[in-house]
């Protein structure tokens, strides 16, 4: 994309994009830091198991060795030996391989954490690319795993030499002592030095570690193109969701005109807004706004007020109140309570009229409402 449009990728990777490279794989490791965990471990492991495991394998040997004939020439005794051989060796070395495999495992997941991809083993003719190889080959990152490969060379060649010429006396002096204080001995010169040579490939992780986050980074730097695409496809093209958003209003007004015949009464501007209110006795402590709208809308609630005999009572200022401070299924503001009780109470005596229960009652007035200062709009 950066080539196609000529644009310089500057902008930091996006989560989305994050997200996607990981999904197929790609995230960042080091080898350094996998290689020397594993050489670490290995040490380690040599330095807590080593003499236990010399001395075991010893101890196996000498009992192969010291087998009588008889045993020798039975096939079945020398099968049990063989088995008690493998057993004895499984034991020997199992510390220092379940110190490896944890290396081995937690090595390649320090960096980048646990992840798993089948897009990453599926097999891709662009691997086999010549051009792509020859690119690889004398692109910056390969100059950078040459300089590796030698400052490792040489950072091991010196620790080596240094470990080499200080453990040159205790080296020679194994040959004067005795064969098993000798193999323990020996084991432990050798974990040591395989521990401080192990070492030096700290030096050459600690350099690598952020090269390889720095590498990772600009590999999936995007151009501001890119960003604006992948906006536009995550959130939508404004057109697609201005049309989705209508949608939206239509479904909601839809279903709102549906509660209109529900309601106990719509407040009228008398034409600019509608409020349909609604009481449960026991249900809610306050009345509830089941539909408003301002214009058509409010139009298209009176319509269908008088329809299904719903009260419309006309008063101005409690209607823009509510509609200014209400939404839909929300009941009425506290302050608005008096006012609102003063239209349900005229309502519900206006249909007992109807029904011939009681006398016809005063025709309510705007002026006998009270709206709060707050709550008045024009």
């Amino acid at each position: 994309m950066a080539e196609e449009t000529g644009q310089e990728k500057t902008e930091d990777p996006t989560p989305k994009r994050l997200r996607e490279a990981r999904e197929k794989g790609d995230i960042p490791r080091s080898k350094e830091l996998n290689a020397t965990a594993l050489l670490l471990a290995a040490a380690g492991a040599m330095l807590l198991f080593g003499t236990s495991a010399a001395q075991r394998t010893a101890a196996m040997m000498a009992a192969n060795f010291e087998l009588s004939r008889e045993e020798l020439f039975d096939s079945r005794l020398m099968l049990i030996h063989f088995g008690a051989s493998v057993q004895e060796m499984i034991w020997a070395v199992l510390g220092f391989m379940v110190m490896v495999a944890l290396a081995a495992l937690i090595g390649p997941i320090a960096l980048g954490g646990l992840n798993f991809s089948a897009d990453s083993i599926q097999p891709k003719m662009s691997r086999l690319n010549p051009l792509a190889g020859l690119k690889r080959m004398f692109s910056v990152k390969a100059l950078v795993e040459l300089a590796k490969a030698f400052a490792k060379f040489v950072l091991v060649a010196a620790f080596a030499i240094t470990v080499l010429t200080i453990l040159t006396p205790e080296l020679f002096a194994l040959g004067g002592q005795d064969v098993r204080v000798a193999i323990a001995h020996a084991v432990e010169l050798v974990g040591w030095s395989f521990l401080v040579i192990s070492s030096s490939l700290i030096l050459i992780s600690l350099v690598d570690i952020p090269f390889q986050l720095h590498d990772y980074s600009e590999k999936l730097k995007m151009t501001l193109q890119e960003v604006k695409d992948e906006m536009k496809n995550t959130e939508g093209k404004p057109e697609v969701k201005g049309r989705i958003r209508q949608m939206q209003r239509e479904i909601a007004q839809r279903q709102m005109m549906t509660e209109v015949p529900t309601a106990d009464v719509v407040i009228t501007n008398p034409t600019h807004y509608a409020i349909a209110l609604k009481y449960v006795s026991g249900d809610r402590d306050a009345p509830i706004v089941v539909a408003k709208g301002a214009d058509f809308v409010a139009l298209k609630i009176r319509e269908i007020a008088k329809e299904h005999d719903v009260p419309v009572l006309s008063t101005p200022p409690l209607a823009r109140a509510l509609y200014y401070s209400t939404e839909i299924d929300q009941e009425v503001p506290s302050a608005l309570y008096k006012a609102v009780a003063q239209v349900l109470a005229y309502v519900f005596q206006l249909k007992r009229f109807k029904a011939n229960q009681s006398e016809k009652p005063v025709p309510l007035r705007d002026k006998d409402i009270n709206i709060p200062q707050d709550y008045q709009h024009e």
